[in-house]
């Protein structure tokens, strides 16, 4: 049986000095895409990739060591592409600041393998479309996730102010837990229990349907 191969790189240039990143952001919550979309592009946004499906999975131990050390580890299929992702706990901050290790790859199914044999179980899936934007030099996306409607900007934390008032938003707007948190806490306000966050629960549990 031949050994499954597949081409990976890590994201960031200074991995052997330091494979550490700061991941730095905010989600801001909008009524529709349409909103986001327009105050997005109000505040001079530039799309500089369209709308198209990311569908991510979480992986833990059978005893959830990362989560309740308040770190993640995920493997994301964005069309062709596939990234595994390490993020750390969540530092104390005005905004979001937390570490993270990136690296892309070509084949998700065999980043999910590689956790598999190392003892880690696929414990969440999560969809969301997203098209992402450039605001001067900040990376600010429209998600649309079967939980809301939101915009993210990512940039160093001392701009993020800066570009969220190019929003009309305020640092009281101002969002920081991750969408695993906000589908947790929208399930448990509703009385349901914690699923994975897709299109289909969602339109399943629709009073339309």
């Amino acid at each position: 049986m031949r050994a499954r191969r597949s081409s990976c790189r890590f994201a960031s240039a200074r991995f052997a000095a330091d494979a550490l990143s700061l991941e730095q952001e905010v989600k801001l919550s909008y009524p529709s895409v349409e909103a986001a979309r327009q105050a997005v592009e109000a505040a001079g946004g530039r799309l500089v990739v369209s709308r198209r499906l990311l569908d991510d999975r979480f992986f833990d131990t059978h005893d959830s060591v990362l989560r309740r050390a308040g770190q993640g580890l995920r493997v994301r299929r964005d069309g062709t592409r596939a990234t595994l992702t390490w993020k750390g706990a969540v530092q104390p901050n005005a905004v979001k600041v937390r570490e993270e290790i990136e690296t892309d790859c070509t084949d998700a199914d065999t980043l999910s393998a590689l956790l598999g044999a190392l003892g880690y179980l696929p414990r969440f899936r999560a969809q969301k479309y997203r098209e992402e934007y450039d605001v001067d030099g900040a990376l600010v996306t429209v998600d649309e996730t079967p939980v809301g409607i939101f915009v993210e900007i990512e940039t160093d934390a001392g701009r993020i102010p800066e570009v969220a008032a190019r929003l009309g938003r305020t640092r009281a707007d101002y969002e920081l837990a991750s969408y695993v948190t906000i589908w947790r806490r929208a399930r448990e306000a509703r009385g349901l229990p914690f699923t994975d966050m897709m299109f289909d629960t969602t339109r399943r549990e629709s009073p339309a349907s």
